[in-house]
């Protein structure tokens, strides 16, 4: 295909209705970012990509899990070193437990390097009578509720290109210079092992991770893989006009690229069959997704299938469902027979988180840790009488000691959400919650065989 037919397909989403896009004030200044953002290097590689392909049609295959996981919103004052390596430190403790405890291989992707923008209910919000433009995330206007902070902004999408360098740059050494080597597992648990009881259950099976690494070096066993892990980024795609600037044509291939992640996913609000999201992504070669609430039957999946995997290639596509703990089992298995029946490989994955939101009396947003918990023991039970594989689970986390979340192992109520209510969107989970999630996702993995 000539380049100009592939410009052209990666274009035709312009003339498609397309969600959730902020009201910029100035069209020619949006043009002048998307210039300057095509001029940029790509944030990751084509090869990469193909490689997370790889991974993840082993998972269609039931062979491997997915750990997918970070902030709801990352902010460009968390693309520090202390706030990247504490969220990866947590995915590496959750990707140990469930890779030694359930015996299955883990491929890890972070909400990361990326997740800079938000889809909102509302486009505006008013506080005390007055009216300013929802916060749509960092990459798009500020937290602020000031004129100013809330005006949408195009050139904060370069900014989020920049804070995306960053934090890549940053997994890339924590995770093949030392920090993610297996030797390491004491180490990431020190500073909260003592108060914490996901801590403490942590260090145990680090004992006997030790023991085994001790046992095979002392057979002549140390392979590359114990000395550091492959990571892989992704974002929701959801400012078009970012993802477009940032797709490239491959040398090897010819083929188009999204190089701002490894992954994309679309949510619930922007998966329409019709829509400018799903016909820009049906054109990239990278690994994609598509979020899937309670009300998508079985039909809008194999719609979607159609429309984003038309060749049934294994790893091309993962499904993640947010049904919440109280539709979980009767939503989902309609959706996985017919798909399983009448589509081709698909990665299942659970977001137990999206589907579980209340607000608390103080007004804080929060989620219950059991209602998380019930949610991805539903989707294991749903997978399990079926016969199909559960392949993973997208979760929003921090490595920080929030009190977002009610409940967990060391219990937060919800008396406590005002101490740390750190987030910029939605409530994540903190450490030791991560952590109570990880073990009780490797019994119910083992509990399959």
């Amino acid at each position: 295909m000539s380049t100009s037919s592939v410009t052209g397909e990666l274009d035709a989403w312009r003339g498609l209705p397309a969600l959730q896009q902020p009201t910029w004030d100035d069209p020619a200044e949006v043009e002048a970012v998307a210039a300057e953002l095509a001029k940029q290097p790509p944030l990751v590689f084509a090869g990469e990509c193909d490689q997370l392909k790889n991974q993840l049609a082993e998972v269609t295959h039931g062979r491997a899990f997915v750990l997918q996981g970070g902030d709801c919103a990352e902010t460009f004052a968390g693309a520090t070193a202390d706030d990247v390596r504490n969220k990866l430190k947590t995915l590496l403790q959750m990707a140990v437990v469930l890779t030694y405890a359930a015996s299955v291989p883990v491929v890890k992707i972070g909400r990361m390097a990326g997740q800079f923008a938000k889809p909102r209910s509302k486009p505006v919000e008013v506080r005390g009578g007055v009216e300013l433009p929802a916060y749509r995330g960092d990459a798009v206007n500020g937290l602020g509720f000031s004129p100013d902070e809330r005006r949408n902004d195009p050139r904060r999408l370069l900014q989020a290109y920049f804070s995306s360098s960053v934090t890549l740059n940053l997994c890339r050494a924590f995770t093949k210079g030392g920090y993610a080597d297996l030797r390491q597992v004491h180490a990431w648990n020190q500073d909260f092992v003592a108060q914490s009881p996901a801590g403490r259950r942590y260090e145990q099976l680090a004992g006997e991770i030790d023991r085994a690494l001790t046992f095979m070096k002392a057979c002549g066993a140390n392979p590359d893989e114990f000395h550091g892990v492959e990571f892989y980024s992704s974002h929701e795609a959801l400012i078009l006009e970012y993802e477009r600037a940032l797709t490239r044509i491959d040398s090897r291939t010819g083929s188009p690229y999204d190089v701002s992640a490894h992954f994309l996913w679309l949510g619930e609000r922007t998966r329409q069959l019709d829509g400018a999201h799903v016909e820009f992504l049906r054109h990239i070669h990278n690994p994609i997704g598509v979020k899937l609430g309670p009300t998508t039957t079985a039909d809008d999946a194999l719609a979607l299938m159609d429309k984003l995997n038309p060749h049934g290639e294994p790893g091309r596509l993962t499904f993640i469902t947010r049904m919440g703990a109280d539709r979980i089992r009767d939503a989902l298995p309609p959706l996985v027979e017919k798909v399983t029946r009448n589509g081709g490989p698909v990665a299942w994955v659970c977001d137990p988180m999206h589907g579980n939101t209340f607000e608390a009396p103080s007004g804080h947003k929060t989620r219950r840790v059991t209602d998380v918990l019930d949610e991805v023991a539903g989707f294991f039970a749903v997978h399990r009488s079926l016969g199909t594989h559960p392949g993973g689970i997208h979760i929003e986390f921090t490595g920080d000691d929030v009190t977002e979340c009610v409940g967990g192992g060391h219990e937060i109520d919800e008396a406590d959400l005002h101490q740390r209510y750190e987030t910029a969107c939605d409530p994540r989970l903190n450490r030791g919650q991560s952590l109570d999630l990880a073990f009780m996702v490797a019994e119910l993995y083992r509990r399959l065989d």
